[in-house]
């Protein structure tokens, strides 16, 4: 499967494993996220499609804003 590359820098679809899933009548195009926090451009981001995030992701998160 083709995506373009427009679409895919719109959406920060990066290359890598992807989930597919059947959305009604589409189909949803996830990526498998890495594991917890990453940095991207100095901020911290939580990967799509990641796990879950505890008290303590959530306090680093909010500590990185304050700066």
């Amino acid at each position: 499967m083709v995506i373009p590359r427009a679409l895919r820098d719109e959406v920060g679809l990066r290359a890598g494993e992807v989930e597919l899933t059947r959305d009604g009548a589409g189909l949803r195009i996830e990526p498998v996220a890495g594991e917890g926090l990453v940095e991207e451009q100095g901020l911290l981001v939580i990967a799509a499609g990641g796990p879950a995030i505890d008290d303590d992701d959530v306090q680093t998160l909010r500590d990185a804003v304050q700066r």
